[in-house]
């Protein structure tokens, strides 16, 4: 379901000639309900001038930026993102100026999912009523002294770096928010906002005699303006009345509360699903493929392993996943993942905690190398091409797989390649423990997270291991091109308990496959390099090289010196050296006449 939300405003100039204030709110587009919705107020400041200007870009940026950042982000992440680059432009304007011009406070709400984010700077206030009892959220940033009260802190558009109060919390059905210009807190007493606000509670969305938004924003502003205020006024207030869709702190609460079904066997029922194969079983989770009793439509399961049942971190791991893979539904990069159903078709709530996928036939990539299938050159730029696409629209999301390899590419009967397995993905929200581990296939993992790589100075050997990023994935796609050309892996299988080696330079796809033409070895052995700076930085750009193919080639990359793949090989040189010395200093003073 969608928010259900009773937004109003009122806003005057008071006894000010201009109106310096001002507020906005925004819906989503329908397909982006998961963003939540947003709203905001500023005051501008006087002093230099301008101020209006400020107040009115900071707030319709904040507004309409926040929908285009991407819905993997976390909310504080996105805000801080776009307030920060409207005040790097505001204070770009103020280096060399005295007095400094368009400076604003800001506070700005977002409700989304079942909880709220606050962002706020300045003098604006914030006020959250609920069950009664009305508690300000934000805190004011001026100068502590009676006589001083009118002077900024913090503001946007004075320094170069902003430092913006951010907070967090639940929502419930009846909450409601009111944001306040200076012009209406500061003349009207805590008793008199209580006086003011408290009748408009509702207990509910049935039967609700509430104040809708619109009258008690009009009834603050006029109070304020009773009270004999001398600035500008402006009130916002928004009533929920209903709530969306459970976003990830709610998969967690489900991922904690429900069980986890026990194994299952062929013939087993699960919420009108018949288990008709186990798929696989690695330790932490089973895959079940399953028929719906009624429709006969097959889907997949997912769930703990039993014995992992009680670890809340594997939960909170498997509810990252499910929450993600939701989110992915409504971007381009769902043409390349496989649909999750909240529940089985007729269940209104699943008895027990596991996700719901489609089930689409066709083969994984490992599946036809385990069967000797030889792929020829056409298949596998239709696997490079459309695996590109797919890494591209989830890099675009903020989103790291972690373990592209074969097994976890699957080509369907209907031509469509999908990446499958988001369970280790980095979204920059999911479970600590998860961020720490160690995740992805030994052999198609990039040198950097083993801790090889070339230092910043140009030398190689053992360095800081780096957490995955975009190239990461990219480098696991390369392996895996490499495989299906050739059938080997470009470094050498690495087994689960050991760790990676790149002590040599792949040898060119067409050394073990002739019919690999050049211009596909340089793409390859470039994705594959052992120096991060030689490789694709983008899944665009190795996309680009792919459709280009023979009109315009890339060069092939260099050899990477010795000492870089290496750095003890001088020092085993010279122990050669040393020992072939001492052996022939030996056989002289034993053999040769004195």
């Amino acid at each position: 379901m969608a928010f259900d939300l009773d937004i109003g405003f009122a806003t005057l100039a008071g006894r000010k000639d201009s109106n310096e204030d001002f507020c906005a709110a925004m819906l989503p587009e329908p397909g982006r309900e998961g963003m939540g919705s947003i709203v905001a107020i500023a005051d501008g400041v006087s002093t230099g001038g301008m101020g209006k200007e400020a107040a009115q870009t900071t707030v319709t940026s904040l507004v309409r930026d926040y929908y285009g950042t991407p819905e993997t982000w976390e909310t504080t992440v996105a805000l801080d993102r776009i307030i920060g680059a409207q005040n790097a432009w505001l204070a770009g304007l103020n280096r060399r100026r005295h007095p400094a011009i368009g400076l604003t406070t800001l506070t700005a709400v977002v409700l989304r999912g079942q909880s709220y984010s606050l962002a706020h700077v300045g003098d604006t206030r914030a006020y959250l009523l609920r069950a009664g009892h009305l508690m300000q959220l934000t805190s004011d940033h001026v100068v502590d002294h009676p006589d001083f009260r009118h002077q900024l802190l913090r503001c946007v558009g004075a320094e170069d770096r902003l430092v913006v109060d951010y907070s967090q919390g639940d929502l419930q059905v009846g909450d409601i928010f009111v944001l306040l210009s200076d012009g209406v807190h500061n003349v009207l007493s805590g008793k008199r906002l209580d006086a003011l606000v408290l009748p408009a509670s509702i207990p509910g969305r049935a039967g609700d005699t509430g104040v809708d938004a619109k009258t008690l924003s009009q009834r603050l502003v006029d109070a304020a303006m009773a009270a004999g205020t001398t600035d500008n006024v402006t009130a916002l207030v928004v009533r929920v009345l209903g709530l969306l869709d459970a976003n990830l702190q709610d998969e967690n609460r489900q991922a904690l509360a429900l069980p986890v079904p026990r194994r299952l066997k062929v013939g087993s029922l699960l919420d009108g699903l018949s288990v008709t194969a186990v798929v696989a079983d690695n330790g932490v989770n089973l895959l079940y493929q399953v028929r719906d009793v009624a429709s006969q439509k097959l889907y997949a399961i997912k769930t703990l392993h039993p014995a992992r049942a009680q670890d809340p971190e594997e939960r909170a791991m498997l509810a990252h996943e499910a929450w993600l893979a939701k989110r992915m539904q409504s971007s381009r990069a769902a043409d390349h993942l496989v649909n999750l159903h909240d529940h089985p078709p007729g269940v209104e709530v699943a008895s027990a905690f596991y996700l719901l996928y489609d089930w689409h036939a066709g083969e994984t990539l490992q599946q036809q190398l385990d069967r000797k299938h030889a792929f020829n050159l056409p298949q596998v730029l239709t696997v490079a091409t459309q695996a590109a696409k797919a890494l591209g629209r989830l890099h675009r999301q903020s989103v790291i797989h972690r373990d592209i390899k074969p097994a976890n590419l699957h080509q369907g009967e209907d031509g469509i390649l999908r990446v499958l397995d988001l369970g280790v993905a980095l979204t920059g929200r999911e479970p600590e423990a998860m961020r720490q581990l160690h995740a992805g296939t030994p052999s198609y993992i990039n040198p950097e997270q083993w801790g090889f790589g070339v230092k910043p100075g140009g030398a190689g050997g053992d360095i800081a291991q780096e957490l995955p990023d975009a190239q990461s994935d990219l480098f696991a796609l390369g392996v895996t091109l490499y495989q299906l050309l050739t059938g080997k892996l470009p470094y050498g299988e690495v087994l689960p308990y050991q760790a990676g080696r790149y002590y040599h330079d792949p040898i060119p796809p067409s050394r073990h496959n002739p019919e690999v033409p050049i211009w596909l070895d340089h793409v390859v052995l470039k994705a594959v390099a052992r120096d991060k700076r030689q490789r694709f930085e983008t899944a665009e750009e190795l996309l680009l090289a792919l459709e280009r193919g023979a009109s315009r080639p890339l060069t092939a990359p260099p050899a990477t010196p010795l000492i870089q793949r290496d750095p003890a090989a001088l020092w085993k040189l010279a122990l050669g050296v040393s020992v072939l010395f001492n052996l022939l200093l030996v056989y002289w003073l034993l053999f040769l006449p004195r």
